[in-house]
Protein backbone atom coordinates (compact mmCIF):
# COMPACT_ATOMS: atom_id res chain seq x y z
CA UNK A 1 0.00 0.00 0.00
CA UNK A 2 1.25 3.46 -0.82
CA UNK A 3 -1.12 4.84 1.78
CA UNK A 4 0.49 6.30 4.88
CA UNK A 5 -1.59 5.05 7.77
CA UNK A 6 -1.32 5.09 11.59
CA UNK A 7 1.17 2.56 12.88
CA UNK A 8 3.23 2.25 9.70
CA UNK A 9 4.34 5.72 8.75
CA UNK A 10 8.03 6.08 8.01
CA UNK A 11 8.82 2.87 9.84
CA UNK A 12 12.50 2.93 8.84
CA UNK A 13 13.35 6.42 10.07
CA UNK A 14 14.81 6.82 13.53
CA UNK A 15 15.57 10.55 13.69
CA UNK A 16 13.18 12.90 15.48
CA UNK A 17 11.74 15.59 13.21
CA UNK A 18 10.63 18.67 15.15
CA UNK A 19 8.19 19.73 12.39
CA UNK A 20 6.41 16.37 12.41
CA UNK A 21 6.42 16.39 16.21
CA UNK A 22 4.91 19.88 16.40
CA UNK A 23 2.19 18.98 13.90
CA UNK A 24 1.28 15.74 15.66
CA UNK A 25 1.08 17.51 19.04
CA UNK A 26 -1.27 20.05 17.45
CA UNK A 27 -3.35 17.39 15.68
CA UNK A 28 -3.76 15.48 18.94
CA UNK A 29 -5.15 18.54 20.72
CA UNK A 30 -7.52 19.16 17.79
CA UNK A 31 -8.91 15.61 17.98
CA UNK A 32 -9.48 15.89 21.74
CA UNK A 33 -11.29 19.20 21.08
CA UNK A 34 -13.74 17.18 18.97
CA UNK A 35 -15.07 15.32 22.01
CA UNK A 36 -14.68 17.95 24.71
CA UNK A 37 -16.18 20.41 24.14
CA UNK A 38 -17.17 19.78 20.48
CA UNK A 39 -19.31 16.65 20.69
CA UNK A 40 -20.52 17.55 24.20
CA UNK A 41 -21.98 20.82 22.85
CA UNK A 42 -23.20 19.30 19.56
CA UNK A 43 -25.16 16.58 21.37
CA UNK A 44 -25.98 18.71 24.44
CA UNK A 45 -27.87 21.28 22.38
CA UNK A 46 -29.97 18.62 20.66
CA UNK A 47 -31.48 17.04 23.77
CA UNK A 48 -34.21 18.54 25.95
CA UNK A 49 -33.07 21.00 28.62
CA UNK A 50 -33.60 18.43 31.40
CA UNK A 51 -30.93 16.16 29.86
CA UNK A 52 -28.14 18.51 28.75
CA UNK A 53 -25.84 17.80 31.69
CA UNK A 54 -26.31 14.03 31.38
CA UNK A 55 -25.04 14.07 27.78
CA UNK A 56 -22.13 16.36 28.57
CA UNK A 57 -21.30 14.31 31.66
CA UNK A 58 -21.22 11.14 29.56
CA UNK A 59 -18.75 12.75 27.12
CA UNK A 60 -16.46 13.84 29.97
CA UNK A 61 -16.70 10.52 31.84
CA UNK A 62 -15.93 8.56 28.65
CA UNK A 63 -12.90 10.81 28.06
CA UNK A 64 -11.59 9.94 31.51
CA UNK A 65 -12.41 6.23 31.39
CA UNK A 66 -11.02 5.49 27.92
CA UNK A 67 -7.83 7.47 28.59
CA UNK A 68 -6.99 5.18 31.52
CA UNK A 69 -8.05 1.94 29.80
CA UNK A 70 -5.99 2.94 26.74
CA UNK A 71 -2.87 3.30 28.89
CA UNK A 72 -3.46 0.05 30.84
CA UNK A 73 -4.17 -2.29 27.90
CA UNK A 74 -5.96 -0.56 24.99
CA UNK A 75 -2.89 0.76 23.19
CA UNK A 76 -1.28 -2.66 23.45
CA UNK A 77 -4.39 -4.48 22.16
CA UNK A 78 -4.58 -2.06 19.23
CA UNK A 79 -0.94 -1.66 18.21
CA UNK A 80 1.14 -4.53 19.62
CA UNK A 81 2.33 -6.32 16.47
CA UNK A 82 3.91 -9.36 18.16
CA UNK A 83 3.18 -12.58 16.25
CA UNK A 84 2.02 -10.79 13.09
CA UNK A 85 3.32 -11.66 9.65
CA UNK A 86 2.08 -10.43 6.27
CA UNK A 87 -0.31 -12.92 4.66
CA UNK A 88 -0.48 -15.12 7.77
CA UNK A 89 -3.89 -15.29 9.50
CA UNK A 90 -3.69 -16.01 13.22
CA UNK A 91 -5.10 -14.71 16.52
CA UNK A 92 -2.85 -11.64 16.34
CA UNK A 93 -4.41 -10.70 13.00
CA UNK A 94 -7.52 -9.72 14.99
CA UNK A 95 -6.18 -8.32 18.26
CA UNK A 96 -2.81 -7.28 19.62
CA UNK A 97 -1.10 -8.87 22.59
CA UNK A 98 -0.25 -7.28 25.93
CA UNK A 99 3.46 -6.61 25.43
CA UNK A 100 2.80 -2.87 25.55
CA UNK A 101 0.38 -3.06 28.50
CA UNK A 102 0.86 -0.24 31.03
CA UNK A 103 2.94 1.37 28.23
CA UNK A 104 5.76 -1.05 28.99
CA UNK A 105 9.09 0.02 27.48
CA UNK A 106 8.04 3.59 26.71
CA UNK A 107 10.73 6.25 27.24
CA UNK A 108 11.00 9.93 26.23
CA UNK A 109 13.26 8.77 23.38
CA UNK A 110 10.85 6.14 21.96
CA UNK A 111 9.95 7.07 18.38
CA UNK A 112 7.17 6.18 15.94
CA UNK A 113 8.54 7.30 12.62
CA UNK A 114 9.96 10.78 13.17
CA UNK A 115 8.16 11.83 16.34
CA UNK A 116 7.81 10.55 19.93
CA UNK A 117 5.79 7.39 20.51
CA UNK A 118 4.24 9.18 23.49
CA UNK A 119 2.57 11.62 21.06
CA UNK A 120 1.32 8.75 18.88
CA UNK A 121 -0.15 7.09 21.99
CA UNK A 122 -2.13 10.22 22.91
CA UNK A 123 -3.11 10.86 19.27
CA UNK A 124 -4.60 7.38 18.96
CA UNK A 125 -6.10 7.69 22.46
CA UNK A 126 -8.19 10.65 21.24
CA UNK A 127 -9.64 8.44 18.47
CA UNK A 128 -10.44 5.79 21.07
CA UNK A 129 -12.19 8.46 23.18
CA UNK A 130 -14.47 9.93 20.51
CA UNK A 131 -15.65 6.59 19.09
CA UNK A 132 -17.65 5.42 22.15
CA UNK A 133 -18.67 9.03 22.84
CA UNK A 134 -20.39 9.12 19.44
CA UNK A 135 -22.60 6.20 20.50
CA UNK A 136 -24.09 8.37 23.27
CA UNK A 137 -26.18 10.20 20.67
CA UNK A 138 -28.16 7.08 19.84
CA UNK A 139 -29.42 6.32 23.36
CA UNK A 140 -29.45 9.87 24.79
CA UNK A 141 -32.07 10.68 27.45
CA UNK A 142 -32.71 7.13 28.68
CA UNK A 143 -29.66 5.08 29.75
CA UNK A 144 -28.43 4.72 33.33
CA UNK A 145 -25.09 6.42 33.88
CA UNK A 146 -23.70 3.37 35.71
CA UNK A 147 -24.73 1.01 32.89
CA UNK A 148 -23.33 3.46 30.31
CA UNK A 149 -19.90 3.49 31.98
CA UNK A 150 -19.63 -0.31 32.15
CA UNK A 151 -20.96 -0.69 28.60
CA UNK A 152 -18.38 1.77 27.24
CA UNK A 153 -15.51 0.08 29.05
CA UNK A 154 -16.47 -3.39 27.80
CA UNK A 155 -17.31 -2.12 24.28
CA UNK A 156 -13.96 -0.37 23.99
CA UNK A 157 -12.21 -3.60 25.00
CA UNK A 158 -14.13 -6.07 22.83
CA UNK A 159 -15.03 -3.92 19.82
CA UNK A 160 -12.94 -0.77 19.40
CA UNK A 161 -9.47 -2.15 20.19
CA UNK A 162 -9.81 -5.23 17.91
CA UNK A 163 -11.28 -3.15 15.04
CA UNK A 164 -8.45 -0.63 15.37
CA UNK A 165 -5.91 -3.48 15.31
CA UNK A 166 -7.48 -5.24 12.29
CA UNK A 167 -7.43 -2.07 10.17
CA UNK A 168 -4.37 -0.10 11.28
CA UNK A 169 -1.69 -2.26 12.90
CA UNK A 170 0.04 -3.14 9.63
CA UNK A 171 1.24 -6.31 7.91
CA UNK A 172 -0.52 -9.39 9.27
CA UNK A 173 -3.62 -7.50 10.43
CA UNK A 174 -6.84 -8.98 9.01
CA UNK A 175 -8.36 -6.01 7.19
CA UNK A 176 -4.99 -4.40 6.48
CA UNK A 177 -3.88 -7.52 4.60
CA UNK A 178 -7.23 -7.60 2.79
CA UNK A 179 -6.31 -4.19 1.35
CA UNK A 180 -9.05 -2.14 3.02
CA UNK A 181 -8.35 1.59 2.66
CA UNK A 182 -9.28 3.52 5.79
CA UNK A 183 -7.07 6.55 6.21
CA UNK A 184 -8.50 8.06 9.38
CA UNK A 185 -11.33 5.91 10.69
CA UNK A 186 -14.33 5.29 8.41
CA UNK A 187 -14.61 1.70 9.64
CA UNK A 188 -12.70 1.97 12.93
CA UNK A 189 -14.55 5.02 14.23
CA UNK A 190 -17.70 5.91 12.32
CA UNK A 191 -19.27 2.69 11.04
CA UNK A 192 -18.19 1.10 14.32
CA UNK A 193 -19.90 3.76 16.47
CA UNK A 194 -22.90 4.15 14.15
CA UNK A 195 -23.77 0.45 14.12
CA UNK A 196 -23.23 0.19 17.88
CA UNK A 197 -25.57 3.17 18.30
CA UNK A 198 -28.26 1.58 16.16
CA UNK A 199 -28.09 -1.67 18.14
CA UNK A 200 -28.10 0.25 21.45
CA UNK A 201 -31.16 2.38 20.63
CA UNK A 202 -33.09 -0.72 19.51
CA UNK A 203 -32.11 -2.78 22.59
CA UNK A 204 -32.93 0.06 24.99
CA UNK A 205 -36.22 0.86 23.26
CA UNK A 206 -37.76 4.19 22.38
CA UNK A 207 -37.84 7.20 24.69
CA UNK A 208 -41.06 7.64 26.62
CA UNK A 209 -43.49 9.45 24.31
CA UNK A 210 -41.53 8.82 21.09
CA UNK A 211 -42.57 9.55 18.35
CA UNK A 212 -45.85 11.26 19.35
CA UNK A 213 -44.43 13.73 21.92
CA UNK A 214 -42.48 16.73 20.62
CA UNK A 215 -38.80 16.42 21.61
CA UNK A 216 -37.32 19.53 20.03
CA UNK A 217 -33.65 20.41 20.58
CA UNK A 218 -33.51 22.89 23.46
CA UNK A 219 -30.50 24.96 22.30
CA UNK A 220 -29.48 24.78 18.64
CA UNK A 221 -26.92 27.50 19.29
CA UNK A 222 -24.91 24.97 21.30
CA UNK A 223 -25.32 22.44 18.50
CA UNK A 224 -23.97 24.83 15.86
CA UNK A 225 -21.02 25.81 18.07
CA UNK A 226 -20.33 22.11 18.66
CA UNK A 227 -20.54 21.37 14.92
CA UNK A 228 -18.08 24.20 14.25
CA UNK A 229 -15.65 22.72 16.79
CA UNK A 230 -16.03 19.30 15.17
CA UNK A 231 -15.29 20.83 11.77
CA UNK A 232 -12.14 22.53 13.05
CA UNK A 233 -11.02 19.57 15.16
CA UNK A 234 -11.47 17.18 12.24
CA UNK A 235 -8.40 18.64 10.53
CA UNK A 236 -6.41 17.03 13.34
CA UNK A 237 -8.36 13.81 12.82
CA UNK A 238 -7.79 13.58 9.04
CA UNK A 239 -4.63 15.60 8.31
CA UNK A 240 -3.06 14.23 11.50
CA UNK A 241 -3.52 10.70 10.20
CA UNK A 242 -0.73 11.35 7.70
CA UNK A 243 1.46 10.93 10.82
CA UNK A 244 3.78 13.63 9.44
CA UNK A 245 3.79 17.26 8.34
CA UNK A 246 3.88 16.44 4.65
CA UNK A 247 2.02 16.64 1.35
CA UNK A 248 -0.41 13.90 2.34
CA UNK A 249 -1.41 15.93 5.41
CA UNK A 250 -1.90 19.02 3.26
CA UNK A 251 -4.08 17.20 0.74
CA UNK A 252 -6.06 15.54 3.55
CA UNK A 253 -6.78 18.99 4.99
CA UNK A 254 -7.91 20.31 1.60
CA UNK A 255 -10.24 17.43 0.75
CA UNK A 256 -11.69 17.48 4.28
CA UNK A 257 -12.71 21.12 3.84
CA UNK A 258 -14.11 20.51 0.34
CA UNK A 259 -16.16 17.42 1.24
CA UNK A 260 -17.55 19.03 4.39
CA UNK A 261 -18.66 22.13 2.49
CA UNK A 262 -20.29 19.99 -0.23
CA UNK A 263 -22.12 17.84 2.32
CA UNK A 264 -23.40 20.89 4.24
CA UNK A 265 -24.84 22.27 1.00
CA UNK A 266 -26.14 18.85 -0.08
CA UNK A 267 -28.09 18.32 3.17
CA UNK A 268 -29.29 21.94 3.18
CA UNK A 269 -30.68 21.83 -0.36
CA UNK A 270 -32.14 18.34 0.07
CA UNK A 271 -34.00 19.55 3.16
CA UNK A 272 -35.02 22.82 1.50
CA UNK A 273 -36.52 20.97 -1.48
CA UNK A 274 -38.16 18.27 0.67
CA UNK A 275 -39.44 20.32 3.62
CA UNK A 276 -39.68 23.81 2.18
CA UNK A 277 -37.13 25.44 4.50
CA UNK A 278 -33.41 24.92 5.25
CA UNK A 279 -32.72 24.43 8.97
CA UNK A 280 -29.75 25.17 11.21
CA UNK A 281 -29.93 21.63 12.62
CA UNK A 282 -29.87 20.34 9.04
CA UNK A 283 -26.74 22.18 7.97
CA UNK A 284 -24.96 21.20 11.22
CA UNK A 285 -25.87 17.56 10.56
CA UNK A 286 -24.71 17.90 6.94
CA UNK A 287 -21.36 19.23 8.12
CA UNK A 288 -20.81 16.17 10.31
CA UNK A 289 -21.99 13.80 7.54
CA UNK A 290 -19.37 15.24 5.20
CA UNK A 291 -16.62 15.06 7.80
CA UNK A 292 -17.51 11.42 8.44
CA UNK A 293 -17.61 10.41 4.77
CA UNK A 294 -14.27 11.96 3.79
CA UNK A 295 -12.48 10.41 6.78
CA UNK A 296 -11.57 7.06 5.16
CA UNK A 297 -10.71 8.77 1.86
CA UNK A 298 -8.76 11.75 3.19
CA UNK A 299 -5.36 10.32 2.27
CA UNK A 300 -6.25 9.09 -1.21
CA UNK A 301 -9.09 11.18 -2.71
CA UNK A 302 -8.47 14.25 -4.84
CA UNK A 303 -10.40 17.54 -4.65
CA UNK A 304 -13.05 16.62 -7.23
CA UNK A 305 -13.58 13.21 -5.63
CA UNK A 306 -14.09 15.04 -2.33
CA UNK A 307 -16.95 17.05 -3.82
CA UNK A 308 -18.73 13.87 -4.93
CA UNK A 309 -18.12 12.12 -1.60
CA UNK A 310 -19.40 15.17 0.30
CA UNK A 311 -22.51 15.74 -1.80
CA UNK A 312 -23.38 12.04 -1.74
CA UNK A 313 -23.08 11.78 2.03
CA UNK A 314 -25.04 14.99 2.66
CA UNK A 315 -28.02 13.89 0.58
CA UNK A 316 -27.99 10.19 1.55
CA UNK A 317 -27.57 10.89 5.28
CA UNK A 318 -30.41 13.44 5.14
CA UNK A 319 -32.84 10.85 3.84
CA UNK A 320 -31.59 8.15 6.24
CA UNK A 321 -31.85 10.45 9.29
CA UNK A 322 -35.38 11.56 8.35
CA UNK A 323 -37.41 9.30 6.00
CA UNK A 324 -35.68 5.98 6.77
CA UNK A 325 -35.73 6.54 10.53
CA UNK A 326 -39.44 7.42 10.44
CA UNK A 327 -40.25 4.44 8.25
CA UNK A 328 -38.40 1.89 10.42
CA UNK A 329 -39.42 3.54 13.71
CA UNK A 330 -36.19 3.19 15.70
CA UNK A 331 -35.37 5.99 18.17
CA UNK A 332 -31.82 7.03 17.32
CA UNK A 333 -32.11 10.16 19.49
CA UNK A 334 -29.45 12.33 17.86
CA UNK A 335 -28.90 10.38 14.61
CA UNK A 336 -25.66 8.64 15.54
CA UNK A 337 -26.48 5.89 13.03
CA UNK A 338 -28.06 8.15 10.42
CA UNK A 339 -24.98 10.38 10.26
CA UNK A 340 -21.99 8.31 11.44
CA UNK A 341 -23.09 4.81 10.43
CA UNK A 342 -24.51 5.76 7.04
CA UNK A 343 -21.92 8.47 6.33
CA UNK A 344 -19.14 6.05 7.24
CA UNK A 345 -20.50 3.39 4.88
CA UNK A 346 -20.91 5.88 2.00
CA UNK A 347 -17.39 7.20 2.56
CA UNK A 348 -15.79 3.76 2.93
CA UNK A 349 -17.26 2.50 -0.34
CA UNK A 350 -16.54 5.70 -2.31
CA UNK A 351 -12.95 5.61 -1.04
CA UNK A 352 -12.48 2.61 -3.33
CA UNK A 353 -13.66 4.72 -6.28
CA UNK A 354 -11.88 8.02 -5.71
CA UNK A 355 -8.52 6.62 -4.57
CA UNK A 356 -7.95 5.79 -8.24
CA UNK A 357 -5.50 8.14 -10.04
CA UNK A 358 -7.72 7.91 -13.14
CA UNK A 359 -10.38 9.80 -11.13
CA UNK A 360 -7.94 12.32 -9.67
CA UNK A 361 -7.06 10.30 -6.58
CA UNK A 362 -3.66 9.74 -5.02
CA UNK A 363 -3.95 6.08 -4.08
CA UNK A 364 -2.57 3.11 -6.01
CA UNK A 365 -5.98 1.78 -7.09
CA UNK A 366 -5.95 0.56 -10.69
CA UNK A 367 -8.98 -1.74 -10.60
CA UNK A 368 -11.79 0.34 -9.11
CA UNK A 369 -14.31 -2.53 -9.10
CA UNK A 370 -11.96 -4.83 -7.20
CA UNK A 371 -11.11 -2.14 -4.63
CA UNK A 372 -14.79 -1.31 -4.10
CA UNK A 373 -15.42 -5.00 -3.34
CA UNK A 374 -12.57 -4.91 -0.81
CA UNK A 375 -14.10 -1.77 0.75
CA UNK A 376 -17.51 -3.48 0.95
CA UNK A 377 -15.83 -6.45 2.65
CA UNK A 378 -14.38 -4.05 5.23
CA UNK A 379 -17.81 -2.49 5.78
CA UNK A 380 -19.51 -5.88 6.19
CA UNK A 381 -16.89 -7.20 8.63
CA UNK A 382 -17.27 -4.04 10.73
CA UNK A 383 -21.08 -4.08 10.63
CA UNK A 384 -21.43 -7.77 11.52
CA UNK A 385 -18.71 -7.88 14.19
CA UNK A 386 -19.83 -4.66 15.86
CA UNK A 387 -23.54 -5.46 15.74
CA UNK A 388 -23.19 -8.95 17.22
CA UNK A 389 -20.72 -8.08 20.00
CA UNK A 390 -22.56 -4.85 20.92
CA UNK A 391 -25.86 -6.74 21.14
CA UNK A 392 -24.37 -9.41 23.42
CA UNK A 393 -22.74 -6.83 25.73
CA UNK A 394 -26.00 -4.87 26.07
CA UNK A 395 -28.14 -7.95 26.68
CA UNK A 396 -25.81 -9.27 29.39
CA UNK A 397 -25.66 -5.86 31.08
CA UNK A 398 -29.44 -5.56 30.93
CA UNK A 399 -29.80 -8.89 32.72
CA UNK A 400 -27.17 -8.05 35.33
CA UNK A 401 -27.97 -4.42 36.19
CA UNK A 402 -30.59 -3.03 33.82
CA UNK A 403 -29.83 -0.47 31.11
CA UNK A 404 -32.66 2.05 31.38
CA UNK A 405 -33.59 4.58 33.98
CA UNK A 406 -37.10 4.28 35.42
CA UNK A 407 -40.07 5.97 33.73
CA UNK A 408 -40.19 8.47 36.57
CA UNK A 409 -36.49 9.29 36.20
CA UNK A 410 -36.91 9.71 32.45
CA UNK A 411 -39.84 12.08 32.97
CA UNK A 412 -37.92 14.18 35.51
CA UNK A 413 -34.86 14.17 33.27
CA UNK A 414 -31.48 12.52 33.67
CA UNK A 415 -29.79 15.68 34.94
CA UNK A 416 -31.75 15.52 38.19
CA UNK A 417 -32.39 11.78 38.45
CA UNK A 418 -28.83 10.64 37.66
CA UNK A 419 -26.66 13.59 38.73
CA UNK A 420 -28.83 15.68 41.08
CA UNK A 421 -28.11 18.82 39.08
CA UNK A 422 -29.91 21.14 36.67
CA UNK A 423 -28.42 22.59 33.53
CA UNK A 424 -30.47 25.74 34.06
CA UNK A 425 -31.40 27.20 37.44
CA UNK A 426 -33.89 29.99 36.87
Amino acid sequence: LSLVTPGLAMADEVVLNSGDTAWMLTATVLVLLMTIPGLALFYGGMVRSKNILSVMMQCFAITGLISILWVIYGYSMAFDTTGMEKGVLNFNSFVGGLNKAFLSGLTPDSLIGAFPESVFIVFQMTFAIITPALIVGAFAERMKFSAMLIFMGVWFTLVYAPMCHMVWSGDGAFLWDAGVLDFAGGTVVHINAGIAGLVACIVLGKRKGFPTTAMAPHNLGYTLVGAAMLWIGWFGFNAGSAIAANGTAGMAMLVTQIATAAAALGWMFAEWITHGKPSALGIASGVVAGLVAITPAAGTAGPMGAIVIGLSSGVICFFCATSLKRKLGYDDSLDAFGVHGVGGIVGAILTGVFAAPVLGGFGSVEDIGAQVLVQIEGVLVTVIYTAVVTYVILKVLDMVMGLRVSEEAETVGLDLSEHNERGYNL
